[in-house]
C-alpha cells in the first residue's frame, strides 16, 4: 500500500483476506475472537470524516466481503462491527479501520449491550426500563 511507517499500510500480505481496489481487509494482529478482522482504506487516512466517498463503499463491501469468509471459516453467532474515530474513542492506529468481530454464545456472561460497553459505567440501561 505505501511505504510510510504506518503498520496498516505495511500489513503483511499474508494476513490480507479480501482487497479491492480501494481497500482491503485482514485478519487483526490480536485478536478478541477467532476470525477478528479489520477493513481499511488502501490509501492512507485517518478518520471516516477524511474518506471519499468511493472508499466508504468499498469499506461496506468489504465488510461484506468478510462476513461472509468468516461465517464459512468460523460459523460464528453473531458480530459486533465499528469503529474508533479518534483518541478520544480510543482509536490508537491513525489509518481509519472497522473492526468486525465475530461473537460466539458464551463468549462472555452476558452480551447485552455490545458496543454501549465502550462506556462501561452508561452500559446497562435496561435494569431500569420497565420491560
Amino acid at each position: 500500500m505505501g511505504k510510510s511507517k504506518c503498520v496498516f499500510c505495511n500489513v503483511d500480505g499474508a494476513r490480507i483476506a479480501w482487497r479491492s481496489a480501494t481497500a482491503l481487509a485482514f485478519w487483526d494482529g490480536y485478536p478478541v475472537s477467532p476470525g477478528h478482522a479489520l477493513v481499511v482504506p488502501r490509501r492512507h487516512a485517518a478518520s471516516w470524516a477524511d474518506l471519499t466517498s468511493d472508499e466508504r463503499t468499498a469499506i461496506i463491501t468489504g465488510i461484506d466481503g468478510l462476513r461472509a469468509l468468516i461465517n464459512k471459516q468460523h460459523n460464528p453467532d453473531g458480530y459486533n462491527v465499528g469503529f474508533n474515530d479518534g483518541p478520544a474513542a480510543g482509536q490508537t492506529v491513525m489509518h481509519f479501520h472497522v473492526h468486525v468481530i465475530p461473537r460466539y454464545e458464551g463468549d462472555v456472561p452476558d452480551p447485552r449491550g455490545g458496543v454501549r460497553w465502550v462506556l462501561g459505567n452508561k452500559a446497562v440501561y435496561w435494569e431500569d426500563s420497565e420491560e
